[in-house]
């Protein structure tokens, strides 16, 4: 669990930096849902949820589709869940209106 909640934090704060030269104003979100706030001169233009192997859930895609009705929805999965998030957003009917982004860990020792 601890694992999971630094690898989460850990992907949050690198989404955070990617958006920089895209959003002036980007909120990070500690106490829940969505995980990051991208506006520009106040208005939202794009939330960020970040899950790890175990969140992905039917209840989480309930959440999803709530997000995704309101605002663009960039969805930070970890590779190997690709396809199990990907058939849940499908399900719920949001399949073509969320940006699918993956992640995964690589050490290359020499």
């Amino acid at each position: 669990m601890l694992d999971e909640k630094l690898m989460h934090n850990l992907i949050v704060d690198y989404m955070k930096e990617k958006f920089v030269r895209e959003y002036k104003e980007i909120t990070i979100n500690p106490s829940g849902s969505p995980d990051l706030i991208l506006a520009n001169y106040g208005l939202t233009l794009a939330v960020v949820e970040v899950e790890t192997e175990n969140s992905i859930t039917i209840e989480k895609a309930e959440k999803w589709k709530a997000v995704a009705e309101k605002n663009k929805l960039f969805l930070m999965i970890p590779k190997n869940a690709r396809v199990k998030a990907t058939e849940l957003l499908w399900q719920k009917g949001i399949g073509d209106k969320v940006a699918v982004g993956t992640y995964e860990i690589v050490i290359n020792m020499p």
